[in-house]
Formats: structure tokens, C-alpha cells, sequence
């Protein structure tokens, strides 16, 4: 790898949409040290002279919500430093068809060959992520529901999964345990209570928002008492959300969880949730089949 950092240009896109470039330096490393330890890519050292230059297009394979362009292209910039040339056709959250071409890198066909499966199996897994997100959100449109991730993510790849929430149209819940409070069950039952839990954390942490997982109505009007601004309403049946949001009357926002499947997005909205939560989106979206495709350009 000629050099750990990416250039300018990049960096500014990377930052445009959300990204912190060092961030993503990370997780591709982590990729390509996969791939590239020790003699590196030996068949392409061996067949394929240093002189060889190629341009290799991303093309869908099937059709779907793209994301991670730029992060792909970080591949081939750490790769390949100034001598990769990369220019993009669709962006981040554009929706494409079977057969479509996202984007191209010319350079040296060593360098693309041995960047290409890390770019794909970063690419076709955050446009996954995104694709299935944009079936909640497009589900959910004709409500005031909003669909959200949740922290059921890829260990080392939170900031870029829930980034392809955001390429999908979907929102972001804590991206971490700083963020924001949530009492849960377990710690109900360690600080002995809800509106106990609430008062600790309110003594330590006076401005930070919070959240409060709830089971039961009891548990519901007990948050709201408190002052909750965030109620998560766990594992409730649809009769039940309905009934938990007639209870608040806007008190709180309401956020439903518990395992809804996408079949039954139209009938969680029409309860009047704020938000919905699918760990799905994250942590089971089926891949975006997206192929690479090698063009000589001299031999």
C-alpha cells in the first residue's frame, strides 16, 4: 500500500456526506490487511506487469439504493495513492437498476484487481443496508412514522452501516451509549425502578436527553411522570401502541420495537408512532448484488 491517507478531494467528500475520512482510513486498513498481509496479491504479482494500466467499472447487478461510493474509492486512493484516477456516476442514496454503472477507477490493473473485492464487499454491503431501508422509509411515507436503526450493528462498523441508514432515508438512534440515555429493563431492576433510574441520571447528566424502555402501560404512565422525552415501547402489540399513543397524547415522542417485520410497516404506522426501530435494517439486509468489471486499457 503506497499510503494510509486519502487525498484531498476525497477527504472533502467523505466529509460532505457525514463521514469522518479517518474513520474510514480505519475500516478500509482493516479491509485491505485482510486481503494484502504478507506477499500481498501473488497471482496478480505474478501475471500482471507493474506497468499494466485498466479501468474497472461497478456495475449493479441487481437493482437497489447505493451506498458507499466514496468509501470504495478510499479503497483504491489508500491502494494506489496519486496514481489512481476515480470518477463516479451515481452518488450515495440514488436509487439504480440491474445493469447500471456506478463509477470507474483507472490505474494500475495490480491495484485494482487487488482493491476490488474489499471495495465490493464494503459497497454492497452498506447499499444493502440502504436498499432496505428505503423500503421502510418508502412504506412509511404516507405516515408521520419514521423508520430508525438501532446499535445491532457490525463490530468496527457502526458509523458506516448507520451512514447507510441515512443514505436510505432512515434516522439515527445513539450511535452510542454517550449520546443519549436509555433506561432499559436491566436498569430498572439495578437502580430499583423507572423514575428512580431517571433521577440518577438526571443528577449526573442534567441536559442529556433520555429515553425509556417500557413494557407495560403501567411502565408507560410511570416514564411520563418522570418526564421522559423518548419512550420505547417494547414488544407492544399493535392494539397496544395504538392505545399507548391515545395514553401519551403527545407527551413524549413513542418508539415502537420489538421485531416488526417489513410486512407489518403500514399497520405500526398507522398507530401514530414516532418512530419505529428495526435492528433488520442493520444486522440482516441481504446483499446488493454489485459486480466490477475489468476494461484493458494497454498491455
Amino acid at each position: 500500500m503506497q499510503s494510509h491517507k486519502i487525498k484531498r478531494d476525497l477527504a472533502e467528500q467523505l466529509i460532505a456526506v457525514g463521514l469522518n475520512p479517518l474513520d474510514v482510513s480505519e475500516v478500509v486498513l482493516r479491509a485491505l490487511h485482510e486481503d494484502c498481509d504478507g506477499d500481498g496479491d501473488v497471482t496478480s504479482v505474478a501475471t500482471i506487469s507493474a506497468e499494466q494500466m485498466s479501468t474497472l467499472d461497478f456495475v449493479a447487478r441487481a437493482p437497489g439504493v447505493i451506498a458507499g461510493m466514496p468509501v470504495a474509492a478510499a479503497v483504491f486512493a489508500i491502494l494506489g495513492g496519486s496514481s489512481i484516477s476515480i470518477s463516479s456516476v451515481i452518488s450515495d442514496g440514488e436509487s439504480v437498476q440491474a445493469g447500471t454503472v456506478l463509477g470507474s477507477i483507472v490505474g494500475s490493473t495490480r491495484v485494482l484487481l487487488q482493491g476490488e473485492r474489499p471495495a465490493l464487499n464494503l459497497l454492497s454491503h452498506l447499499s444493502a443496508i440502504a436498499t432496505a431501508t428505503r423500503a421502510w422509509a418508502d412504506a412509511l411515507s404516507d405516515s408521520t412514522t419514521k423508520v430508525r436503526d438501532t446499535r445491532k450493528t457490525t463490530p468496527g462498523m457502526r458509523i458506516l452501516e448507520k451512514y447507510a441508514v441515512r443514505c436510505g432515508g432512515g434516522l439515527n438512534h445513539r450511535m452510542n451509549l454517550s449520546d443519549a440515555a436509555l433506561i432499559k429493563d436491566n436498569h430498572v431492576v439495578a437502580a430499583g425502578g423507572v423514575a428512580r433510574a431517571y433521577e440518577l441520571i438526571k443528577q449526573r447528566y442534567p441536559n442529556l436527553p433520555v429515553e425509556v424502555e417500557v413494557d407495560s402501560m403501567d411502565q408507560l404512565a410511570e416514564a411520563l411522570e418522570v418526564g421522559a422525552d423518548l419512550v420505547l415501547l417494547d414488544n407492544f402489540t399493535i392494539a397496544e401502541l395504538k392505545s399507548a399513543v391515545d395514553f401519551t397524547g403527545g407527551r413524549a415522542k413513542l418508539e415502537a420495537s420489538g421485531g416488526f417485520t417489513f410486512d407489518q410497516a403500514k399497520e405500526v404506522a398507522s398507530t401514530g408512532v414516532d418512530f419505529v426501530a428495526v435492528g433488520a435494517i442493520t444486522h440482516s439486509a441481504p446483499v446488493l448484488d454489485i459486480g466490477a468489471d475489468l476494461r484493458m486499457e494497454s498491455i
